[in-house]
């Protein structure tokens, strides 16, 4: 596919810091024990929560402004791949939760104010390919919009969708080829038209316009389904053709191994 989302810089982090301040005030006013919560099987709580997004960055602050300090992440992702990050998750969570909390917010604004200084047309290096400062900056919001659902739903809090959705479901479709190479599989190369309908009942669109293969449906469940939050059957996304219907049980937009299947919500 070949759309690109035209979207300014000073637009995409004034959305990342949207995402970030609904995250912020559901975690605020917290106790002690509403930051052990529980949010994932794997164990995570709120705090593993936002210590990851912290974390994350962290080291997006370290790509843009300390080539040293983001090589020695770059080594420890080399020496453990599928450990290191949940390793450096596991120690910031420790943190006393104020800590934590105050943390995040520091965090927050020099990544703003850094992504801001980057020159026009320079690239930052990244544990993938290098990034533009608005890539970046949808990344992390694609990152806080997952994470803080995470955190909503564990805290039994009413989400009401956004149109931020829309960087979400832009990286779930760009993701496409990472997703069938991530799971071994060969990109079949053909084209599908994603149609979805935003929060504010407008509509996103992506691949061409005749292609004979599509995904239509909520812009709010295709962002839950390629952030793996959501089983297929639970949302209303419906696909037209063979491929179509199969990138649907693998979308993906998020970097790394997919982990589990999304357990039906009647199977919880």
């Amino acid at each position: 596919m070949t759309d690109r989302t035209p979207s300014t810089l000073d637009t995409v982090l004034a959305d990342l810091a949207g995402e970030s301040l609904q995250v912020d005030q559901w975690v605020a006013g917290l106790p002690a024990d509403g930051w052990a919560t529980v949010t994932t099987p794997e164990g995570w709580t709120v705090a593993h929560q936002v210590a990851h997004l912290h974390w994350t960055d962290t080291a997006s602050l370290a790509a843009v402004t300390d080539p040293d300090a983001f090589g020695r992440l770059m080594r420890s992702a080399t020496e453990d791949p599928f450990g290191f990050i949940d390793a450096a998750t596991d120690e910031v969570a420790m943190l006393p939760p104020e800590e934590l909390l105050a943390a995040w917010r520091e965090g927050r604004v020099d990544l703003d104010a850094a992504l801001r200084s980057v020159p026009d047309g320079e690239r930052i290096p990244w544990f993938g390919p290098p990034m533009s400062p608005a890539s970046m900056a949808t990344a992390r919001i694609m990152e806080t919009w997952a994470h803080g659902h995470d955190v909503a739903e564990s805290l039994d809090l009413v989400v009401r969708p956004t149109a931020r959705a829309k960087h979400v479901c832009h990286i779930g479709v760009r993701a496409r080829g990472y997703a069938y190479l991530v799971r071994g599989e060969q990109d079949p190369g053909v084209d599908i038209r994603v149609e979805l309908t935003g929060p504010d009942g407008d509509t996103w669109t992506w691949g061409p316009e005749d292609a004979t293969e599509r995904v239509t449906g909520s812009g709010w469940d295709f962002a839950l389904l390629a952030t793996r939050r959501r089983h297929l059957d639970d949302t209303d996304i419906r696909a037209e053709g063979e491929h179509a219907a199969h990138w649907l049980t693998i979308v993906q937009a998020f970097a790394g191994m997919p982990g589990a299947d999304p357990v039906r919500l009647g199977e919880r």
